[in-house]
């Protein structure tokens, strides 16, 4: 896959709900971080290691999610990166949505796969 397709296949496949999909994108030892930093569910910071902890970040986030879209503002792809200025909705099993503005950054491995995903928001 090239660099510039990443972000779109990765929010593809996240709003189609495809696990199976979205895990294929990326390398078996790829990184996520999202969002960049400690978080409730991250309180080292240091992101979901590997194929395995990205699959239960995943469960995670869907297990309260009811649908997920996503607007592109902006994207560079520079050498082996890509950056998007993006704004995510998130409709939740209660049927409340939320939104919010979010900077990832998608680093392709030398396979054409993500290496690591990282989203500041």
């Amino acid at each position: 896959m090239n660099t510039e397709d990443m972000p779109l296949a990765s929010l593809n496949a996240v709003k189609a709900q495809d696990r199976t999909g979205w895990l294929a994108l990326f390398e078996d030892d790829a990184v996520v971080q999202d969002p960049v930093g400690p978080c409730e569910w991250d309180p080292s910071g240091e992101g979901q290691n590997g194929k395995e902890a990205i699959g239960r970040f995943y469960d995670m986030f869907m297990s309260f999610q009811q649908s997920f879209n996503y607007e592109i503002h902006h994207q560079v792809v520079r050498g082996n990166e890509a950056a998007v200025s993006v704004t995510l909705h998130v409709t939740m099993k209660d049927g409340t949505t939320q939104s919010s503005r979010a900077i990832n950054i998608y680093k392709a491995s030398k396979n054409g796969k993500i290496a690591s995903l990282r989203s500041f928001w």
